[in-house]
Formats: C-alpha cells, sequence, structure tokens
C-alpha cells in the first residue's frame, strides 16, 4: 500500500472557464474573512480574553495566518493545481497527507457554513422579535424535543438560497456577492467614522485587564485571545481554492491573498481601537458589539443600519465558503477520493452542480438540526492542523524543487518562517479543551476510514 503517492498537476488542463481577475479574488477572500469575527467576536474576545489589548491578538492572529499565507502565495505560483492545501500536498508529500489536509478543509468550510447560517437566523429572529413576530416553535430551533423544537428553519432557507447562488457562473455569484461585501464596507465605515468622535481614552487606560496570557495552555489574556481572533480570519483560503478559474493563477492568486489578508487585518485593529474606545470592554460581552456600541453612545439610527447590514453580511460569508468547499469538493472527486459524480461540471455555467448541492444539503442538515454553540475552536483546531501541514510541505517544497524561479512568489526566511508558523500553530491549539480535541480526533478517524475504504482503491493516481 502506497499512501504517499503523488500527483503532477501541470499537465492538467482547467474545463472551468478562467475570467476571474484580481479584484473578485480580494472580494471573494474579504467576503470570506469579514462577518462574524468582526461583528460579534471582537465583542465577546475583548470582554472575556483580553480588553483593549485585543487589538495585539489580532496582530498575532494576523502573523499566524499571514504566515500561511506566504506559504499558499508560494504554492500558488509554482504549483497553480485546485483544491488549496490539498493540492499542494498532493504534489509535495504525497495521497494520504493531501487527504487528510483536504478532510479537514471540508470540515473547516462545512461547520463553518453552517455556523454561520445559523447565525444568520439569529439575527433576523432578533428582528423579527422587534415587530412582534416569531416562526412556530417546532421550527424556532434545533432539534431538542424537550423544548419543543426540531428543526430551525431560517438556516435551512438561508442555504437553500446561498445553493441558488452559487449554482449560478461564478462570476455572476462573485458579482452579487462582491455588491454585499461593498455594502459590508459602508456600514463599518460609518461605525469608525461616527465612532471617533465618541472615544473615551479612559477606556483604555486599563489595556491588558487579562495580561498576556500562557504561550500554552492559557484560558484567557492577549494569546488566549488571539487563538480566539484567528477564527475571524478563516476563509482566506478560498481564494486558492479558485484556481481554475482565474486568470494568470500564478500571479492573481498570490496577489489576492496577500492583498485581502491585509485589507482585513487593518479593518480589525481599526474596529477594535474605536470599539472598546467607545465603550468600555467590560459591556462588550454581546452577540451584536458593533451596533450595541452605536446603541450606547446615543446613535441608534446608525445601530440599526448596521443591524441590517451585518445579517447581509453573513450571506457573503456563507457564499464565499460554499464557492469554495463545492471547488474543494469538485477537486478531490476529479482525483477519485469521493465518488465522481461530484467532479461533473453543467454545460453551459462549466460549475460543479452535484459538489454544490451536496455541500448547500449537509450545511443546511447541521445548522437546522444540530446546535453549533461551541464549533469555533473545532473549526480552528481542523485549520490549525493543516495548516502545520502546510508549512511543513514548503520546507519540502524546498528540498525537492529548489528556490522559485524568477517571476514566481518566493517566500521569505525558510524554513525560519515554516518553523515559526508551527509553533505559533501549536500554541493556539493547545488553548483548546479535551472536548475540541475529542472532536478533532474523532474527525480524524472518520476521514481516515472514507481513504482506507474508498479513496485508496478509487483514486486516479493509483489506478495511473
Amino acid at each position: 500500500m502506497n499512501l504517499f503517492r503523488k500527483k503532477l498537476e501541470s499537465s492538467r488542463k482547467s474545463l472551468m472557464k478562467r475570467h476571474l481577475g484580481l479584484m473578485d479574488v480580494i472580494l471573494l477572500g474579504i467576503g470570506s474573512m469579514v462577518g462574524t469575527g468582526i461583528f460579534t467576536v471582537t465583542g465577546f474576545a475583548a470582554a472575556e480574553y483580553a480588553g483593549p489589548s485585543l487589538v495585539l491578538s489580532i496582530l498575532i492572529a494576523a502573523v499566524s495566518v499571514g504566515l500561511s499565507a506566504l506559504f499558499y502565495a508560494e504554492f500558488a505560483s509554482r504549483i497553480p493545481t485546485n483544491g488549496g492545501a490539498y493540492g499542494y500536498l498532493y504534489a509535495v508529500f504525497g495521497e494520504f497527507p493531501a487527504w487528510l489536509a483536504g478532510w479537514l478543509t471540508i470540515m473547516e468550510f462545512l461547520t463553518a457554513v453552517s455556523s454561520v447560517a445559523a447565525g444568520w437566523g439569529a439575527y433576523l429572529k432578533g428582528l423579527l422579535a422587534h415587530f412582534g413576530l416569531a416562526l412556530p416553535t417546532a421550527l424556532n430551533g434545533t432539534f431538542n424535543p424537550q423544548e419543543g423544537t426540531y428543526v430551525d428553519l431560517l438556516p435551512i432557507l438561508v442555504l437553500v438560497f446561498v445553493t441558488g447562488v452559487v449554482l449560478l457562473n461564478s462570476k455572476a455569484a462573485l458579482r452579487f456577492n462582491s455588491a454585499l461585501v461593498v455594502l459590508k464596507f459602508s456600514a463599518l465605515a460609518l461605525f469608525i467614522l461616527a465612532g471617533l468622535f465618541f472615544i473615551k481614552p479612559e477606556n483604555w487606560a486599563t489595556f491588558a485587564p487579562f495580561g498576556f496570557g500562557q504561550v500554552y495552555g492559557g484560558q484567557t489574556g492577549i494569546m488566549a485571545g488571539a487563538s480566539l481572533m484567528f477564527f475571524a480570519f478563516l476563509g482566506f483560503e478560498s481564494i486558492s481554492m479558485t484556481i481554475d478559474e482565474v486568470k494568470e493563477p500564478h500571479r492573481t492568486v498570490p496577489k489576492g491573498i496577500v492583498l485581502s489578508l491585509s485589507i482585513v487585518t487593518v479593518l480589525y485593529i481599526t474596529v477594535t481601537l474605536v470599539l472598546t474606545g467607545m465603550v468600555h470592554y467590560s459591556k462588550l460581552n454581546v452577540a451584536d458589539a458593533v451596533a450595541f456600541a452605536l446603541r450606547e453612545v446615543g446613535l441608534s439610527w446608525a445601530a440599526s443600519y448596521v443591524s441590517v447590514v451585518a445579517i447581509l453580511t453573513l450571506i457573503t460569508v456563507c457564499i464565499s465558503m460554499t464557492f469554495a468547499l463545492s471547488r474543494m469538493v469538485y477537486s478531490v472527486s476529479r482525483d477519485g477520493l469521493l465518488p465522481k459524480s461530484f467532479s461533473h461540471l453543467t454545460k453551459t455555467s462549466l460549475v460543479p452542480k452535484n459538489a454544490t448541492i451536496l455541500v448547500g444539503m449537509f450545511a443546511a442538515l447541521c445548522a437546522g438540526v444540530f446546535p453549533l454553540s461551541s464549533i469555533a475552536s473545532f473549526l480552528n483546531i481542523c485549520t490549525l492542523a493543516y495548516l502545520i501541514l502546510l508549512a511543513l510541505g514548503i520546507i519540502r517544497l524546498r528540498q525537492v524543487e529548489g528556490l522559485p524561479k524568477e517571476g514566481q512568489f518566493k517566500t521569505p526566511l525558510v524554513p525560519l518562517l515554516p518553523i515559526l508558523s508551527i509553533i505559533i500553530c501549536l500554541s493556539f491549539m493547545s488553548q483548546y479543551p479535551p472536548v475540541t480535541w475529542l472532536a478533532f480526533l474523532v474527525a480524524l478517524v472518520l476521514g481516515s476510514l472514507i481513504y482506507f475504504f474508498y479513496g485508496y482503491s478509487h483514486s486516479e493516481v493509483g489506478k495511473k
């Protein structure tokens, strides 16, 4: 049994339309990242983990994600293959490590889409309750017969809509996503400009109330805040999954990753500074921190606008991540590790229809039936695990292929930066409780069983 057989992608031609430009992929990346992280998690993280020093947590998380973005950028310019980390590791490490990375990516995006859809449903329920409206109890919560709830209908409905959008040709889907991203920026710009007039420097007086925390195994402090804020950057890797539909992928994808991540980092830091300057951090443990801060200073009209836009914002995250996940499933299916039916493309728009429907169905099932209150840490630990593999992969790529050629993206200070990335990722992973590690191990076992009982024998590389 050869678990490390490799796939050479350079000779495989894309069957999809190459019609996405740099701005398309930048807005896709921003649409994936800017969502619940900035509208919700920043408030909770400031109140419970780091206080105003959350800006340092964001910087640490951004450095960690930024290192991985550098590795993604070099891989994208040197091995322009589909599937993100899955495709890159297939070329340098072989099939089984690549499958694990692909499986963890699928787990990350699937639970992310489900959780965002559930969050969207919660926001809309709050808005409906403001007008005295509510769904029947049986359709108003995840499966809990004791409470009389059986299915959460709103998240299912939004994911049906999102799946329909993603089934359009990729240009149309991302154009719709881009319009919502622009609307999202308008709300954040309004918050920043309005909030600047209500900042009280004394709210920053106790800058780090929880201290720095522990590098390994901490529960509060700047480092624990960084492990949580890592969640806010998830989705940046969605850009690398558009490789088959991007013009000049070896140039466009690296630029898209670096630029979108830089924009989001500056935006997160600015919003957090304004947020903790307007309202004392101890008051920010609320689900709608940005809107709450505006209401606290008497700007109810601005808070209402931000709340409405936040609901639309969550749709952009669902669209971006469903788009990326369907391409991920398509890539794995095309290699034979999942059933071939999921790699079929529509005749006109050349979209992976079956993969998109599969993703939408499973995400809707998870969001509508299963409670997802604690999946942020599961998302993170899955992501951190395959980012460690990616860091090892860039070291291996340099050993096998040498330095990048002229015109290709070059990650500086290899192997120093990959080793630093691994240390930071392990530090973040150590911040999570035993139940998260148990869920992670169960996911690894399930993924391994799928590979050994189906993927290995159906692999296209194996057949060749």
